[in-house]
């Protein structure tokens, strides 16, 4: 299992909603997750009903058997600072050039740089340990941008290292690329049963092979049942029209059409979307990467709901 796992996504498949579902699977059995928030959106609070984070690690849930779900939303300004007390030893000087606006400055007009600084930290919280050697997070979980935009903002780096021939600059773009370009991590892609996100997650995944980064696998997300049989969903098509005239002949063609005519409706738009998503699902396995799928929960989404999807995600991966 990677130990870095980037979730990505068409806006409004839920992306947020399944790095968060993730992050509490594998905080499993005692082990100790870190979901990582960085588009500053603070969706893990929402989520999770908390108040907005800092830019500190804080726990948030505990996970089944014990294990622990920690979050962090990371601040570009922030971890400017840190890099470059970390490189240059600037902890107050880069203090004062915070206070001068400098550094958002830089964040906001360097090409690439907030990217650079957001991969940064999280690869940095993959590979810290502990004074025993023990890494701190079993798991770091990335709630990463959306799927048009993540192969550039993963591969970032490895432009940067390619600008920076020498130095720490350098340095530590080919370390955060060591990292994301190795078994340690895994992209994976949030998709609904519709042809346009379905669609993107094809791209998507095209591009991360040719850029030489990791796919792990497609989840497809919010999957509602199917009430009908399939002998049924033939005939939803079919017999609108039938039993609007075999009421009429009956006589029934009043009240009993205005009943049924919304149902036979319903019947028909379901056998709809069961033909539309069964479609989508081909064009998924023509992809060859693994698929998980979790259910639409009528209730909506709460911390029940999370800790339902989890469940669902641990249950998958037990029976690969």
């Amino acid at each position: 299992m990677s130990r870095l796992q980037v979730v990505s996504g068409k806006g409004g498949t839920g992306k947020s909603t399944v790095a968060a579902a993730l992050a509490l699977a594998l905080a499993r059995e005692g082990r100790r997750t870190l979901l990582v928030e960085v588009e500053g959106r603070q969706g893990i609070a929402q989520l999770f009903g908390t108040e907005a984070l800092p830019y500190e690690e804080r726990k948030i849930a505990v996970a089944a058997g014990g294990g622990e779900v920690y979050a962090l939303a990371i601040d570009a300004e922030q971890a400017l600072l840190d890099y470059l007390q970390m490189f240059y030893k600037l902890g107050s000087a880069g203090r004062a050039l915070k206070k001068l606006g400098a550094i958002d400055f830089a964040t906001t007009i360097a090409p690439g740089l907030r990217d650079v600084l957001l991969t940064g930290k999280a690869c940095e919280a993959v590979r810290r340990k502990d004074r025993s050697g023990r890494y701190v997070y079993d798991h770091v979980v990335m709630d990463a941008p959306p799927t048009g935009r993540i192969t550039r903002f993963l591969n970032v780096n490895d432009e940067v290292a390619g600008l920076a021939r020498i130095g720490p600059i350098h340095n530590q773009a080919q370390a955060v690329m060591k990292v994301l370009k190795s078994r340690e991590t895994a992209v994976h892609f949030v998709t609904l049963l519709e042809e346009m996100p379905v669609q993107e997650t094809a791209d998507g995944i095209a591009e991360l092979a040719q850029a030489g980064l990791p796919v792990g696998r497609v989840v497809v997300n919010m999957v509602r049942p199917h009430h009908l049989d399939d002998e049924a969903l033939r005939a939803a098509g079919e017999l609108r029209g039938d039993v609007a005239h075999a009421l009429s002949r009956a006589g029934l063609g009043g009240p009993a059409e205005r009943l049924v005519d919304p149902l036979l409706e319903q019947a028909a738009e379901h056998a709809g979307r069961v033909a539309l998503e069964r479609a989508q699902r081909r064009v998924l396995s023509r992809l060859e990467v693994p698929a998980y799928e979790l259910p639409l929960l009528g209730t909506g989404m709460d911390l029940a709901g999370l800790y339902e999807l989890a469940a669902e995600l641990r249950k998958q991966a037990d029976e690969e």
